[in-house]
């Protein structure tokens, strides 16, 4: 198998310097006609190379299109962390980055509370989709159709009573957060955990990632977090004007 992979992965860098026939693949490989056309068909169907109608093969759309993204997603990090940062030390509540990646939204930075009580969640952990206010976000940016369509295909866990019981729920809380650009998860995965969120957009104007604050009701009310909101939108905008190449704005302040 990992001879496989290596081989697979040896096609890449041939194809970067021009378009190559399934001859000289085979024999940069130095493998069989049959073993080379294996391989290809394989990065073929996950759209990494791309046959050309003269039956030469070159890097498929799929490949730039992930390398764009990974760029993307390690950019608006290393942005939004400084003030991920400054926005944890001046509040001491739990701030959360988010990304909308295969299917999935997860956490891509997270600094953590200076109050005793922490919350479980992790870097590169996937949240629970259908309740936390940063996967809202992201999923509310998605074109209609295809929000539609992402929301059928969920589950619906009822982590508590408050969470979103169905995908006609999920629809009409997605369409209020797109119209008013913030979202909340109120008790709706943890009945103690309460969550604001703000979008961080880039230069198009689409989502590119989510932030949010989080906070135990044992040491805020649900109420009293709300009033951070403000500030978290002001924070998110600020990552956002950076993230976009824009003048750089005073940093928020409570």
């Amino acid at each position: 198998m990992s001879q496989t992979v290596d081989r697979a992965l040896s096609i890449l860098p041939l194809l970067a310097e021009g378009p190559a026939d399934l001859g000289q693949v085979a024999d940069r490989l130095d493998v069989h006609k049959s073993t080379a056309l294996r391989l290809l068909r394989t990065l073929h169907e996950h759209g990494l190379v791309y046959r050309q109608s003269d039956q030469r093969y070159r890097l498929g759309a799929r490949l730039f299109a992930l390398a764009q993204e990974a760029v993307e997603n390690l950019d608006v990090r290393e942005i939004a962390h400084p003030h991920l940062v400054r926005l944890n030390e001046n509040i001491g509540h739990t701030v959360h980055l988010a990304v909308h990646e295969d299917g999935e939204v997860l956490y891509i930075d997270k600094v953590d509370s200076r109050y005793p009580v922490r919350m479980y969640s992790r870097i590169g952990k996937p949240v629970a989709i259908t309740v936390a206010a940063v996967a809202k976000l992201l999923l509310a940016d998605l074109p209609d159709p295809e929000r539609r369509a992402f929301t059928e295909k969920l589950d619906y866990p009822m982590y508590t009573p408050r969470s979103t019981p169905s995908a006609s729920a999920f629809l009409r809380e997605l369409d209020k957060v797109k119209e008013q650009g913030w979202a909340t998860d109120l008790g709706g995965h943890e009945e103690s955990i309460n969550c604001v969120a703000a979008p961080i957009r880039g230069t198009d104007g689409r989502v590119v990632a989510a932030m949010s604050v989080s906070a135990p009701n044992v040491v805020v009310t649900a109420d009293e977090l709300l009033t951070l909101l403000p500030l978290v939108r002001r924070t998110a905008e600020a990552i956002s004007a950076e993230y976009s190449g824009k003048t750089p704005t005073k940093e928020p302040n409570t």
